[in-house]
């Protein structure tokens, strides 16, 4: 049998409805603006988050990438988190292709950056000595807190600071409607306050490949160019944005909502792992001390924790008995539910750790 693959909701399999539309989708050359089924899901895309327009990019990096490339001047400098995936798992995009600084703030236990930092982070646009700050940046969900959402009126509350000193906000949703869906708000309302924001198809929505850029059509132009000179130009494009036209279904024709299984069974993978000898607090930047493992933090998909024993060595024995973890920042292990993740796996996994923590 296959191992119970819990090392990140990237290793989703696309459904059989994704595979039967990617087969009879309708394309065209999308650099060109003439693949139907791409400009179908960049007008859906825009009109879930209550955004103008859309761009479809292959990933959630290059959908960072290409936001920055649009809002920042070389020389410009963003505020973000430094936990962020943009500061830590984007190979310097920010520095090597946009030309622009990070200051990077402290990321607090619930993923949210202090308001006050964010206000002292701007820097004097009349001193010559600094760079001039162009963009503000969070990330939603948030995941080296262990997925938390961030609420809209946290976003609303940075989107004012922002606009006050006239620069735009940027959301790096690449799980934005896990977000949206443990909230309970419309993911319209939480993409309101931000100026552009990405989200990925290829993470807890299931499909192949892509994430979209959302914003106003004046920031999209510019993306768009930014894409190109990237080299992420498609052409019959319209193959892989037919799964994600899927995903984006409504009501249980799609995945968003089905994403509330995907947080249950964290919670119960939580709870279970937290009455295991040898498990303990993730030592994530909300909890750097070990102790007892909170389920209670468990906001999205993601369950973070750490073992009294080797990292590397647990994860290979996990391997031998049928589990797939990841190893993740700060020392901890990581378990990522997704599609095709059942309660039965959950439960599996539970006994299994518990097994080797015993051994």
């Amino acid at each position: 049998m296959d191992p119970i693959d819990l090392r990140s909701d990237t290793v989703t399999q696309p459904t059989a409805q994704m595979r039967r539309a990617m087969a009879d989708a309708e394309v065209g050359d999308d650099v060109w603006g003439e693949d139907p089924t791409v400009n179908r899901l960049e007008a859906r895309a825009a009109e879930l988050l209550g955004k103008e327009a859309g761009l479809f990019v292959m990933s959630g990096t290059m959908g960072n990438l290409v936001s920055l490339m649009a809002h920042l001047p070389r020389g410009h400098e963003a505020i973000a988190g430094r936990q962020q995936h943009v500061v830590l798992d984007e190979a310097a995009g920010h520095a090597v292709v946009v030309g622009a600084s990070i200051r990077a703030l402290d990321d607090r236990a619930d993923g949210t950056l202090d308001l006050a930092a964010i206000e002292a982070a701007f820097r004097d646009p009349t001193d010559f000595h600094e760079p001039i700050t162009g963009l503000v940046m969070l990330e939603n969900a948030h995941a080296h807190s262990m997925g938390q959402a961030l609420p809209v009126a946290y976003v609303e509350r940075v989107a004012a600071i922002a606009h006050a000193r006239g620069v735009p906000l940027h959301v790096d949703g690449a799980r934005i409607f896990n977000a949206a869906v443990t909230l309970g708000v419309a993911p319209a309302s939480l993409a309101a306050p931000a100026d552009s924001v990405t989200f990925c198809l290829s993470k807890g929505l299931s499909c192949p490949a892509g994430s979209v850029v959302v914003g106003a059509q004046p920031f999209i132009d510019r993306a768009r160019r930014a894409r190109k000179l990237l080299g992420g130009g498609m052409r019959q494009a319209g193959i892989l944005a037919a799964a994600g036209l899927v995903a984006l279904g409504d009501g249980t024709g799609g995945m968003v909502e089905r994403l509330a299984e995907d947080h249950a069974n964290a919670r119960r993978l939580a709870e279970g792992l937290a009455g295991i000898r040898g498990i303990v607090s993730p030592g994530d930047i909300a909890q750097p001390e070990p102790g007892p493992l909170d389920p209670s933090r468990v906001a999205t998909n993601f369950v973070l924790f750490k073992v009294e024993r080797e990292r590397m060595a647990f994860l290979e024995a996990m391997l031998g008995r049928g589990v797939r973890m990841d190893w993740y920042p700060h020392g901890q292990v990581r378990a990522a539910t997704h599609y095709g993740i059942s309660v039965a796996d959950v439960d599996t996994t539970i006994r299994a750790v518990a097994a080797e923590l015993a051994a």
